[in-house]
Order: structure tokens, then C-alpha cells, then sequence
């Protein structure tokens, strides 16, 4: 929201009262409170009738400081709230000197109002004059301001899963949970968090609607407001953006390990085409005869009667034997997937079952809140009810039961805040909160049936702490190349949010892609995290487009699978520290200006860049950083930096292996699952002068396998430690093979 009317004015109607000094202090040993009326205080006469701002510093963890601004703090507070964990930090605080520290992060405050964060003795940002407030409107609402200085060279990003430009400067941007497609300013995933590349990044501590004004009102700073008379933010000090979102995460929750399975080609029924069983086993007969390795089946909406989502029972009509149908599926090798959501469709005999035990959400007069905005007079699951989410997830057990295997946990943004929640919940801040209700809900049953490190969701909406509850998708995006560039610009933003992994529609979602669409983003959506053929109107067979579909699909779901010893090691990453498996150049490589804005090319992991086609000529440009990188399809160097550009055929894609690079490669192309340690390959790419280690996962995250390279000048020693089995090493072309009983191989690359 903005409340300036250019740089000298603000708007009419608004009130803002200004912190101008620091007039006492007090410190209890872990936070420092600093009170600060509204004008200089030079008698005692200019105490009356003045207000005062109270802004309390503390640390929940190292390197991480909490700001708290209160006008009037004497409101009782109303949830939800976000979960904040915390972890003992030994804190300095100095009343004398008005400054906190924790680890290398400082916050300071100067007599004449301004408030430093400082690391390692520098000004990382700043609140200067007229820059936190609190203001009041004629129309009776008040709000916490607060602006922090954007230094010269500073870019921002995140703040959720954003579909426009990767850097947000110059940008507004209201953290609001929508269903707007992904070709405009809303967005499924909000996220009140954003990071810079000059060392810190900011977490608003507000689960409702957060403005952020990012360079966009005053130019030089960027600012948060909310609605209320109390807003805490942290600031988290890095100093790269890989160790923000490590602390980032380690506040609001880090992703779980998604099972190894999910990796692999997931294949939808698409949404309003016609499908029974007959069409189900066509597709995977299709798959199978093309040689085409399927991981996952997924039977979206009308698997369900119409009108009747959700009820969670199979429609007799196309689907008359789904005990039957599951059985047949799982004896191909194949994980179910069912499309659910949490709005109860009046149709359904749940809706009066969930009304009368009252588990769906009502309106201030006491009915049942219903609308017939998707479903006919559809209400709405209340997951503050504890009995509603215990009911919600014994529906979808007895399909767990029947041999699904996990939900696409579809929908959650469109929340009412004109309702009143089981638990006193405020509606304002329950909007955007409500998706994290219930994809734990979904998420927590899956995981207490099938066990840690075998739930996987294939959710649309999340806001802050959602990276807990794993995968999530880019929502519904148009068949175009021009799309299928906004859907990387929105994974991209949301790995900057600190969720680790992600997936979108190949191909699409609206409409019927092009042939050469449908092709080139093929690679892209198996070089991803996760990977989907998912469509509205139209299958994503690759049959229905031509031969060469078919080829590409091949190509690239076996070499994923090939991969997976890196992929599911970056994945492990993701699980334990935070770092988001497919992320932007600047996460990478942040010393490098020429990365701060690339947006149509990212790293997967740490070691391979991807750079996808999105043309049907086949011309792409990108980037390569320093060193001598290898195209990992051609074996063709490339030394940066510099800006390449070329033409690509439809059977490949710029991925370019960063130099020192031991690359574990598995032995299996047909499936994700698999042993990575057995009969690995490690390939060694511009192998440096030193030593390089590379873990290979076991399935459950463990390590399986260790490999050290050392090389002293022509000479390279590889050892292994971990389970017995053949492996083998490649240099320039020339292969060792090890038998499973010798832990040394020595090689040279002269």
C-alpha cells in the first residue's frame, strides 16, 4: 500500500507518526527495548499528548534479529502465526550504546532516529527518518510502515512464487493469496520474505495481506505495511544468498525429503477430458510400448461424480472397479495420484455430514459460508477444527487404504475473510495461512501412513513455512513459449522463497501447445525437480503431438533417471540445509554482476547449468561464468565468461557441467528408485589441483557411498568409502572400471 504523495507529501487522509528519537532504552539480557516518541522532547511539556513508538530487538537464532514495532500494544493478539523456531544465540545487548548483537549481526540505534544493521562492523541496511511509522487513516484503519534502506547495486528477490521479472525492484507486490493463472501480478504462493545479493535478506512475521514496495514508492528503500498496531520482521544476515535461505529455513521450517520415486515422470488424465479406466491403461499401455519409464499416475478432478467434489468416492460410471483398476496399476510398477481440494460441494453428503458436526467454516450470523464460485454451493473445510482435520484425513485414508499413493492438493487460495474460524481466528491474517493448514493436514496423514521420506504432495498454494510439505507446482499456466518462461521466472522466485523443490505443466496447462512447444519444454520439465505431462482440455501423451515427442520424452526421462545419484543428492540438500534444488545464477555465482538478472537459465544443483529453448527455431542465448564448462549432451567446452549463442535441435538443450566437477551418473535409465551406489559412474569434468568429494544417497537420504578425487598435477587418485559395489570413473572420454572389491582407482588426464 502506498501512503506518499511523491517525496515531499503523503496522501490525503493519511496520518503517519514517525519515530524521532531515542529517548530511553532497556535492556533484560536477551532484547533490547527502545522507546521513541513521535518529536524531539526538549521539556517536559513535549511528553503530553505525544505519541510513542516501542521497538523491541531480540534473536531467535544466530545471525537472525527480530524487530518488533508496537503503537498500541495493549490488543489482544489473535492468530494464526506463523511457526518461528528458535535456537539459543548467544546475545550481546548494551543499553549504554542502544545496540544488540547476535553472531556477526548487530542492530544499532542512534539518538536522532535511525536504526543500523551491521555485520562484521558494516551497514547492511538501515531505517532512517520518516521511515518506520505508524499510520492512521480517516477511514479508521491503522498500519505499521516500516522502509529499509535498498543501497546502490542492491537487487531483490523472492517473495514467493512471482511471475514477473525474477528481481522485484521497482515492483509492488501484495502478499495475497489468488488463483490468477500465471500470467499476472497475483500469485498461488505469497510469501512475506525476500533476499538480497548484498548480504541480508527480511522476513515480515505477518500471515496476512503484507504490501511490499519494493524501490517502487521511495526509490532508495523497500517497503513493508500491514494493518494493525504491532509488526515484527527479522533480519537475516548471510552473507550469500545459499546461507540466508540456510537460516531462512531454519526458522520457518526446512522441506522434507521428497521419496525417491516422485523424481521420477508423472502422467495426468488431464483435467476436463474424457477418461475412464479403458483410457487410463491405454496411456500407460502407450508409455510402455514406447519405452517411455513412468513413475507416477495421477487421475485429476473427475475421478470424482461432477458436482460432488469433494466426496472422495471413485464415479461409478467410468471408473466401476477401482480396488480392481489400483491393483492392475500398481502390478505395472506405478504410484497412484488423486486430485483433491477443501471445499465440500453441497451435492456431496459430506456437506450436510461436515455441517452438522460443524467442520466447515461459517459466517458471522452462524451458517455455513457457501458459494457456488467452482462447485455448486460448495462450503468450506475449517482445519482450525482439530475434529474437522481428523475427519478431512480419515476420507482420504480409506484411499490410502484402497492403494493411493499421494494427493495433488489442488486450490487453497480462495479463502473468505468474511467467516469466523473454529478457532477465533483472524479472517485477515487466516487468508493466506489457510493453504499451510491444509497441505499439513494432507501431508502429516500421508507421512503417518506411509512413513517419513514417503509423503509427497503435488500442492498449488502455500505461503511462508510450506516448504515443509513438499512438492509444489506452478499452477495454471498457457500453452506458449512466452509461458513457459513465466513458469521458470516463478519457480526461480519461489526457490528464492526457500522452497527447495518444484514442478509445472509440461507443455502447458491452457490450451493445446504447438508441437514444438509441447518439445522444447520437455526438457526443461524433466531438468527440473520434479516432473509432470499435465494439461486442461487436451491429453499430454507425446503421441498426440508426433514421433519426435515421443524421442524427446524418451531421451530425457532416461537421462534424468541417470542423474538421479546428483538429483537426489541435491535433493538431500534441499532437506537438511535449505538449498533449493533448482535456483537462479545469482544464487550461485552472487560475486558475478553479470548473474544478478538472468531469469531464462538456472542451476540445478550446484554443478550443472540449464539453460531450456523457448523457441521454435531453436536459438538460445545464455550465460557461462568463469572457467571452462563442458556441455554435459556434447561434450563441446565452453570458457566464460561470456555470452553464448546458439541453435539447438529438439533432441538437446544447453546443459553445461561446471568446471571441478565429479558428476555421479547411476547404471539404471528405466526408474528414479534405484541403488545409485551400484555400478555408478563418476565423471570427472576440468578436474582441479586438490581434492573433490561427492556423496552418492542411499533411497532414504543416507550416504551410500563417499568418492574423494585428489588430483596432483596429470595425476588423479579416486577413493571410496561406503557399501561394495562396481563403480567406475571417466576423464576426457577414457574409462576405468573398479571392480565392487577396490576402494582406489589412479587415472591421469594428460
Amino acid at each position: 500500500m502506498k501512503f506518499t504523495d511523491g517525496y515531499w507529501h503523503v496522501r490525503d487522509g493519511v496520518h503517519p507518526l514517525y519515530p524521532a528519537e531515542v529517548h530511553d532504552v532497556t535492556a533484560d539480557g536477551d532484547s533490547l527495548t527502545v522507546y521513541a516518541p513521535t518529536a524531539h522532547i526538549g521539556h517536559r511539556g513535549d511528553t503530553l499528548n505525544r505519541p510513542m513508538l516501542t521497538v523491541r530487538a531480540e534473536s531467535p537464532m544466530p545471525d537472525v534479529i527480530g524487530i518488533t514495532v508496537s503503537h498500541f500494544a495493549g490488543l489482544t493478539p489473535r492468530g494464526p502465526r506463523f511457526d518461528i523456531a528458535t535456537v539459543d544465540a548467544p546475545v550481546t545487548v548494551s543499553a549504554e550504546d542502544a545496540t544488540l548483537t547476535s553472531g556477526r549481526l548487530s542492530v544499532r540505534f542512534r539518538e536522532r532516529w535511525r536504526m543500523e544493521f551491521l555485520a562484521d562492523g558494516e551497514v547492511l541496511t538501515a531505517s532512517e527518518r520518516k521511515a518506520m511509522a505508524a499510520i492512521g487513516t480517516d477511514d479508521g484503519a491503522h498500519y505499521i510502515r516500516e522502509q529499509l534502506r535498498l543501497g546502490v547495486g542492491t537487487t531483490v528477490y523472492g517473495l514467493g512464487e512471482r511471475f514477473g521479472a525474477l528481481v522485484k525492484n521497482g515492483q509492488s507486490v501484495d502478499i495475497w493469496n489468488a488463483d490468477g493463472g500465471t500470467s499476472s501480478e497475483q500469485a498461488y504462493k505469497n510469501v512475506p520474505f525476500y533476499l538480497t545479493n548484498s548480504g541480508y535478506g527480511v522476513f515480515v512475521d505477518h500471515p496476512g495481506l503484507v504490501s511490499f514496495e519494493v524501490g517502487s514508492e521511495a526509490v532508495s528503500r523497500v517497503q513493508f505495511s500491514a494493518q494493525g498496531h504491532e509488526l515484527r520482521y527479522f533480519v537475516i544476515y548471510g552473507p550469500t544468498p545459499k546461507e540466508i535461505l540456510r537460516k531462512y529455513t531454519a526458522l520457518t521450517g526446512r522441506p522434507a525429503l521428497p521419496p525417491a520415486w516422485s523424481f521420477g515422470l508423472w502422467l495426468t488424465t488431464s483435467f476436463t477430458t474424457s477418461y475412464d479406466e479403458d483410457t487410463v491403461m491405454s496411456f500407460v499401455d502407450g508409455m510402455a510400448e514406447r519405452e517411455l519409464p513412468l513413475s507416477v499416475f495421477h487421475f485429476d478432478t473427475f475421478w470424482m461424480r461432477e458436482f460432488h467434489w469433494c466426496d472422495f468416492e471413485w464415479d461409478p460410471r467410468t471408473f466401476p472397479d477401482p480396488h480392481g483398476m489400483l491393483k492392475r496399476l500398481k502390478e505395472r510398477g506405478l504410484r497412484v495420484s488423486l486430485w483433491i481440494n477443501p471445499y465440500i460441494a453441497q451435492r456431496s453428503a459430506l456437506f450436510a455430514e461436515g455441517a452438522a458436526a460443524g467442520y466447515l467454516v461459517r459466517t458471522v450470523s452462524g451458517d455455513v459460508w457457501q458459494t457456488d464460485r467452482w462447485q455448486a454451493g460448495m462450503g468450506l473445510v475449517d482445519f482450525t477444527n482439530p475434529d474437522a482435520c481428523a475427519w478431512y484425513a480419515g476420507k482420504l485414508r480409506v484411499l490410502l487404504e484402497m492403494g493411493v499413493d499421494c494427493f495433488k492438493s489442488d486450490f487453497g487460495e480462495r479463502i473468505p475473510t468474511e467467516v469466523v474460524w473454529h478457532d477465533g481466528s483472524d479472517p485477515e491474517r487466516m487468508h493466506n495461512y489457510y493453504t499451510h493448514l491444509y497441505n499439513r493436514t494432507v501431508f502429516e496423514l500421508l507421512r503417518e501412513y506411509r512413513g517419513d521420506g514417503e509423503a509427497v504432495l503435488f500442492a498449488r498454494s502455500a505461503t511462508a513455512g510450506g516448504q515443509q510439505y513438499p512438492v509444489h507446482w506452478g499452477g495454471d499456466c498457457e500453452s506458449t513459449f512466452e509461458s513457459m518462461a513465466e513458469s521458470l521466472r516463478g519457480g526461480l522466485s519461489l526457490a528464492m522463497s526457500g522452497f527447495g523443490y518444484w514442478s509445472h505443466d509440461i507443455g502447458g496447462f491452457e490450451g493445446r501447445p504447438d508441437p514444438a512447444v509441447f518439445k522444447r519444454w520437455i526438457p526443461f520439465g524433466l531438468l527440473s525437480s520434479h516432473s509432470r505431462l499435465h494439461g486442461n482440455h487436451t491429453y499430454r501423451v507425446p503421441w498426440e503431438f508426433d514421433q519426435e515427442a515421443v524421442d524427446v520424452l524418451r531421451a530425457f526421462t532416461r537421462l534424468k533417471a541417470r542423474l538421479m545419484p546428483y538429483l537426489f543428492g541435491a535433493a538431500v540438500t534441499a532437506h537438511r540445509e535449505g538449498v533449493p534444488v533448482m535456483r537462479p545464477m545469482v544464487a550461485e555465482f552472487p560475486e558475478d554482476p553479470a548473474c544478478a538478472y538472468l531469469d531464462r537459465q538456472y542451476m540445478l544443483g550446484d554443478r550443472l547449468l540449464v539453460a531450456p529453448v523457448m523457441s521454435a527455431s531453436g536459438r538460445v542465448s545464455y550465460y557461462v561464468p568463469a572457467g571452462r564448462w563442458t556441455h554435459l549432451l556434447t561434450g563441446d567446452v565452453v570458457e566464460g565468461p561470456r555470452w553464448v549463442t546458439q541453435t539447438c535441435g529438439f533432441d538437446t538443450v544447453p546443459v553445461l557441467v561446471r568446471p571441478g566437477t565429479a558428476l555421479p551418473l547411476g547404471a539404471r535409465d528405466d526408474r528414479p528408485d534405484y541403488a545409485y551406489h551400484d555400478g555408478v559412474t563418476l565423471q570427472l569434468y576440468e578436474p582441479i589441483e586438490g581434492e573433490v568429494r561427492v556423496d552418492v544417497p542411499s533411497l532414504d537420504g543416507a550416504v551410500a557411498a563417499s568418492f574423494v578425487v585428489v588430483r596432483e598435477g596429470d595425476a588423479i587418485r579416486v577413493r571410496r568409502t561406503g557399501a561394495a559395489a562396481p563403480w567406475r570413473v571417466e576423464v576426457a572420454g577414457r574409462a576405468v572400471g573398479v571392480p565392487d572389491d577396490v576402494d582406489e582407482a589412479e587415472l591421469s588426464v594428460a
